[in-house]
């Protein structure tokens, strides 16, 4: 892992790209990203992005969220360098719809969807369909039941496993379908899932900046939501400098192969099919576990290619190498585990103290 490359300073701005409106805490999040960022890169960081009065160094863009082509090309960003999080051709190809192929008789695809990517995807995710109107649901649940267990319904836009519902019998899923927004799902899409028991989520990930480059490997910490269903609560990353080849020897058990495995090339053939798609953050979630005939199953759930939950573990990592190097740390540098403990609702709505909760180990 090399020192940053600061010979061309930046300006660190951040971007609100979503459109929806965010909560103090998430705009405290990003803030803290971008600040952190700029201290690491040696650049300086000059808060929110106002294109009618822009920064005096050339910007370098934290946005809460994947940005489109369209959106990339107005802010003049033109490749991973300028920016922490990613760019895709078409917003749907940022969400977990692009997991899946559509069912043989779709009635509604999404302009610029890419039949291959489904087939490429085929033998690294989990039984399941993409749709985006209520009939394709139908007929795409009514076949996953009958090949036994339960799925899962994820709206695409749901973030952390929020949104999602478990249904086991054609009448629960009717009852799901009925109380759709079929605008929103004709705009966005849904996933049907199998559902895997005894399971475990890995994450598996990356980050590139100002010519360091940090990979990641671990497993996510999950609890019920109110409706019964496991959301995300925190991570425990092992974290290396390198590309993901780097993570090979922190893969020590069959579960963290596969997943490692998975995440390699699911990324590859996104980029193999869409090669508008670039990203300097990326992040994949990889479920293992049983199906319902008690066959051990590994795939990935969905990509984020934007500042997510592990980001802020992420740059305390990138800290943690950094300052591991600067110090004369031999090469190649120690693996780093950077840890997100599990907190309560109310606490992981504060700032500050999620952010000091963050706690690095040498390996």
């Amino acid at each position: 892992m090399t020192s940053p490359d600061n010979r061309s300073r930046r300006s660190v701005v951040t971007v609100c790209a979503s459109g929806h409106p965010r909560s103090g805490h998430e705009q405290a999040s990003q803030a803290w990203v971008a600040r952190r960022l700029a201290e690491l890169a040696g650049w300086e960081y000059a808060g929110a992005y106002d294109p009618a009065n822009p920064p005096p160094l050339r910007p370098y863009f934290v946005p809460d969220d994947t940005l489109t082509a369209a959106q990339a090309a107005r802010l003049g960003i033109v490749d991973e360098d300028d920016l922490f999080g990613g760019v895709v051709p078409h917003a749907f190809v940022a969400s977990k719809v692009i997991t899946h192929a559509l069912p043989r008789e779709c009635a509604s695809i999404p302009e610029g969807w890419r039949s291959e990517l489904g087939e490429r995807l085929r033998p690294v995710v989990l039984d399941g369909f993409s749709v985006f109107c209520p009939q394709s649901a139908g007929l795409a649940g009514r076949e996953l039941l009958a090949r036994g267990g339960a799925i899962r319904l994820k709206p695409a836009q749901a973030r952390g496993g929020n949104g999602q519902r478990r249904v086991d019998c054609p009448g629960t899923l009717d009852e799901a379908l009925a109380a759709l927004d079929r605008l929103e799902l004709q705009e966005h899409g849904m996933v049907l899932e199998q559902d895997l028991v005894d399971a475990t989520t890995c994450s598996v990930g990356q980050v590139r900046i100002a010519g360091m480059v940090l990979s990641y490997l671990g497993t996510q910490h999950q609890a019920p939501d109110r409706e019964g269903l496991e959301v995300y609560t925190g991570s425990r990353l092992h974290v290396v400098a390198g590309d993901y080849a780097a993570l090979e020897p922190v893969a020590t058990d069959a579960m963290q192969r596969h997943a490692l495995d998975c995440a390699r090339r699911y990324d590859a053939a996104v980029e193999a099919v869409h090669p508008g798609f670039f990203a300097s953050r990326r992040n994949y979630d990889v479920i293992a576990g049983h199906d319902a005939h008690g066959n051990w199953r590994c795939g990935v759930l969905e990509q984020s290619w934007r500042l997510g939950g592990a980001s802020p573990a992420e740059i305390v990592a990138l800290d943690a190498l950094l300052s591991g190097r600067l110090a004369g740390a031999r090469s190649p540098l120690p693996a780093t585990r950077a840890t997100i403990p599990r907190t309560s609702p109310r606490r992981r709505r504060r700032c500050t103290s999620a952010i000091r909760s963050h706690r690095v180990d040498r390996c």
